[in-house]
């Protein structure tokens, strides 16, 4: 007997089945356990619940600033602002001023 008879061929239709199956199964897996699968959706949601809390975080810093930099407009400053930049920025006091350091909270 030669080798030819001990091996059967497979027909093409198997041989195309085979192949799409093959593909069939990669798509599956990348569906479950690819980067966006369905076991990277909790991943996911995480990272969009702390997205949005830091971005919370930085409207809420923006609105300060934004704040701060009104009441230091040159053409219409605040006095008290004006005079509490100065103090932090330039170390100036007056001798009848007593300072007063508060912990940050």
């Amino acid at each position: 007997m030669t080798q030819r008879g001990i091996i059967k061929r497979l027909p093409k239709e198997q041989v195309k089945q085979g192949i799409a199956l093959a593909g069939l199964l990669c798509l599956t897996a990348l569906a479950i356990a690819g980067p966006t699968g369905l076991l990277a959706w909790s991943e996911k949601a995480t990272l969009l619940e702390q997205r949005k809390a830091q971005i919370a975080l930085l409207n809420e810093q923006r609105t300060e600033l934004r704040n701060r930099v009104a009441l230091l407009d040159p053409n219409n400053a605040d006095p008290d602002m004006v005079g509490e930049e100065l103090r932090r920025n330039l170390n100036v006091l007056h001798q009848d001023e007593v300072v007063m350091i508060l912990p940050d909270s």
